[in-house]
């Protein structure tokens, strides 16, 4: 099975995933506003920081939308992948099929999960003054901690139950066995993505656009690792996240949520394993990987030299300090997002 093959069967599910997903969004953005899931205000007094000015004007907003994609995706792969075994697809994949359906779905689900707690806790928890406005949500140590935990479990079933342990260097043509060392690797590069795709996702339409640049890359890369179990997975979940951006673009109706970020950022890093082109994964999310550089680097400068190298971090909130519209920083975002991608398929492909 090449990719001229099954691109009927991706273009397919891509627009069955979208028209499905649209029927269902402003139903469920309207669930949101009966629930009064949506965003808080920051500002805790009557004089604001530079940061709150930034987010509370984007208070109200309903912030649930990562989970009604979530559910979309993982209902709509449970019911059209037996369907087209029956109908006598073929379906290959790189790994034991049911081991690879357990890592993609648990890392998917239970990532989002905790950005569903977090998401709550944030809306109907009291909120506590921060250095920077409020604080909603769990702690960074809870939050943290519990994706560790999630990580290592997700790196374990890879190195154990599927044989995941090595790292290939593409422009070096070098392949390193990482042995048992791969379970931390993994569990950090995980973790690091998770947290990163929340950084990113603090723009309309800035984290779910270059999502969308990610998947179609990825549809590429594990066609061509005739792995069909994965492609038909991201070829879903595009869909449903093309039908979510409609509705995310600025001025956004809803956003991801945590739900969203945390199940998202963790499961490309997921499929960046997979496929076994971590370094690809770096090159082809190298925005996120920007926004998460940005916040560590203030964090650190901060705390070792009481000085802000940006005015604000992550990074894109430095550009609405400066003047920049909101639209014009999505929009550059997306185009370095695909010349950065086109660069990660020629090293995926050499």
């Amino acid at each position: 099975m090449n990719v001229p093959n099954i691109l009927p069967l991706v273009l397919g599910l891509i627009l069955f995933s979208f028209f499905v997903s649209s029927l269902l969004v402003v139903p469920f953005i309207n669930l949101l506003y009966k629930i009064k899931l949506t965003r808080r205000r920051e500002a805790m007094g009557k004089k604001k920081t530079l940061f709150e000015k930034l987010h509370d004007i984007k208070s109200g907003t309903p912030i649930g939308g990562g989970v009604l994609i979530i559910v979309i995706v993982v209902t709509l792969f449970a019911v059209l992948f037996p369907i087209l075994l029956n109908f006598g697809v073929f379906i290959h994949s790189s790994f034991n099929l049911f081991k690879e359906l357990l890592v993609i779905f648990f890392t998917f689900i239970s990532f989002g999960l905790l950005g569903l707690l977090d998401d709550f806790v944030k809306t109907f928890g009291k909120p506590k003054t921060g250095n920077v406005g409020a604080v909603f949500g769990l702690t960074k140590k809870q939050k943290f901690s519990i994706q560790w935990v999630l990580a290592l479990i997700t790196a374990f079933i890879l190195y154990q139950f599927l044989g995941i342990h090595i790292l290939h260097l593409p422009l070096l043509n070098s392949v390193i066995d990482l042995g048992i060392f791969y379970v931390p690797f993994a569990a950090t590069v995980i973790v690091f993505f998770a947290n990163a795709f929340n950084f990113t996702d603090g723009l309309d339409g800035l984290a779910s656009g270059l999502l969308v640049i990610y998947l179609i890359s990825y549809i590429f890369i594990s066609a061509g690792n005739l792995d069909t179990t994965l492609f038909m997975f991201i070829s879903i979940w595009l869909g449903a996240i093309i039908a979510f951006l409609y509705f995310n673009v600025y001025p956004a109706r809803v956003f991801l949520g945590d739900a969203g970020a945390l199940s998202f950022g963790s499961t490309i890093a997921l499929i960046g394993l997979l496929t076994g082109n971590v370094a690809t994964l770096f090159v082809i999310g190298g925005i996120f990987v920007i926004e998460a550089a940005s916040s560590a680097i203030q964090i650190i400068s901060i705390k070792f030299f009481n000085k802000r190298v940006f005015p604000l971090a992550p990074i894109h909130h430095s550009f609405l300090a400066i003047g920049w519209e909101e639209p014009k920083i999505v929009m550059r975002a997306w185009i370095a997002g695909i010349i950065l991608a086109i660069f990660g398929l020629w090293l995926a492909a050499i």
